[in-house]
């Protein structure tokens, strides 16, 4: 089932179950997203940066940095509102993939999956293992990985 949560809401780790599906809103990245995050990042590749160099290459057009998709990717989650009042740490990215390119004007959106939770030793907060699906417009798979975040039990 998957939900779509329009508002924060007071989750915490009891509230969330395996299997558990959400879906984020679209955001769609623009040219001046992709260089924005070249210029903060220093990362100036010409893959993302020089039109006139990216026409000839694989791509045909500059491409966005793939941490700029995963950064996106962290805030259409948190938009979800369902992780703001719980998160305690986020715990580590494994297994990311760039499965496709982003390039300006496509719209990615996410599909997060609940693919375990436990109680950490001590009991007094949550793990969740969390799947992550980044899609564009075209329902293509452009980046997917597993995010780790523990989160609040809710108090008694």
């Amino acid at each position: 089932m998957t939900q779509e949560m329009g508002s924060p809401a007071d989750w915490f780790f009891e509230d969330f179950a395996v299997g558990q599906t959400f879906r984020t809103q679209g955001r769609t990245i623009t040219e001046a997203d992709i260089v924005s995050f070249a210029g903060w990042s220093w990362d100036t590749n010409p893959v993302h940066t020089d039109a006139v160099h990216s026409a000839d290459g694989r791509f045909g057009q500059p491409i966005a940095h793939g941490l700029l998709g995963l950064s996106v990717t962290l805030g259409l989650v948190s938009r979800l509102g369902i992780f703001e009042r719980c998160s305690i740490a986020l715990l580590g990215i494994d297994g990311w993939r760039f499965e496709h390119p982003v390039v300006a004007g496509d719209t990615v959106r996410c599909t997060l999956r609940i693919a375990g939770a436990r109680a950490t030793r001590n009991g007094k907060a949550g793990i969740l293992d969390r799947e992550l699906t980044v899609t564009n417009q075209d329902d293509v798979v452009v980046q997917r990985g597993n995010i780790g975040l523990m989160v609040a039990r809710r108090p008694s």
